[in-house]
């Protein structure tokens, strides 16, 4: 496949005295959700399910979804909120500035008790995700970005991720296509579900993984980590190969040096 650029025009810039009180705030949330996650991890949890029986949802995601909408509010009043559990302020769609949330990414995992799962908060406007953070309180981290001022972890730069090939490295995938394991395996490259969209693709801005590829997703699973990734340099591609923000029908996340040979074998 030919991994071809982004077609429209550069993302815009975003007043810096915004950004820095975005960031401020987001960090301040994802410090609360990090130490509400890290207290409830894997306790016995009154909660129901969605879609499906493995589609839970919890007190927790309530509740930090609850806490996020209130600071957002009184810190940003006028800017709409679009999240998991109550959905989208009036006005979201076409609004120049929201934030969205999802309060427990991964919240299959959390239920049980496994600490693959994460707190994510974005600035979206026309061109992508603004500012953005996830907390990990599983490895203890929260990482932020912001539009054009690099990507941090627990207030350190992270340093870009050393340029590898897919052969020999991780890919991260959530809902993987079997041909597409099989294609990653014969390529010599080994596959990891995490459960986790928010982390998958942070596996890829912090350079453990070369890629992740999500087969399907919400703009609030991953608006936040999309941040972090394009930060540290990774492309954004849908199923055409073309780079876009927010790519309907599939979303691979990719280190650019093994973007065309990872996108060939999500292609299949």
């Amino acid at each position: 496949m030919t991994v071809l650029p982004r077609t429209s025009r550069p993302a815009r810039p975003v007043d810096p005295a915004l950004l820095s009180r975005a960031l401020e705030t987001a960090g301040r949330l994802a410090n609360d959700a990090a130490e509400v996650i890290t207290a409830t991890l894997g306790h016995e949890h009154s909660g129901s399910v969605k879609a499906n029986p493995f589609d839970w949802v919890t007190d927790t995601d309530r509740t930090l979804e609850r806490h996020t909408r209130r600071v957002l509010a009184a810190d940003f009043p006028g800017c709409p909120v679009v999240g998991e559990e109550y959905g989208a302020d009036a006005g979201a769609a076409g609004a120049a500035l929201r934030w969205v949330v999802d309060p427990v990414d991964g919240t299959a995992n959390y239920v049980a008790g496994l600490p693959w799962c994460a707190y994510s908060l974005a600035l979206v406007d026309g061109d992508g995700p603004v500012v953005g953070v996830v907390a990990d309180p599983g490895r203890g981290q929260i990482y932020a970005a912001a539009r054009g001022r690099g990507f941090r972890a627990n207030g350190v730069p992270v340093p870009a991720p050393r340029a590898v090939g897919l052969a020999g490295a991780l890919v991260c995938a959530e809902d993987p296509d079997p041909g597409f394991l099989r294609r990653c395996r014969s390529a010599h490259a080994g596959v990891r579900v995490l459960g986790s969209a928010a982390l998958a693709i942070t596996q890829v801005a912090l350079g453990h993984a070369v890629a992740a590829a999500l087969e399907q997703y919400h703009e609030w699973d991953v608006a936040g980590a999309l941040c972090l990734a394009t930060e540290a340099g990774a492309l954004v591609l849908g199923r055409d190969g073309r780079s876009a923000p927010m790519p309907e029908g599939g979303m691979l996340v990719v280190a650019p040096q093994a973007a065309a040979e990872v996108a060939a074998l999500w292609q299949g």
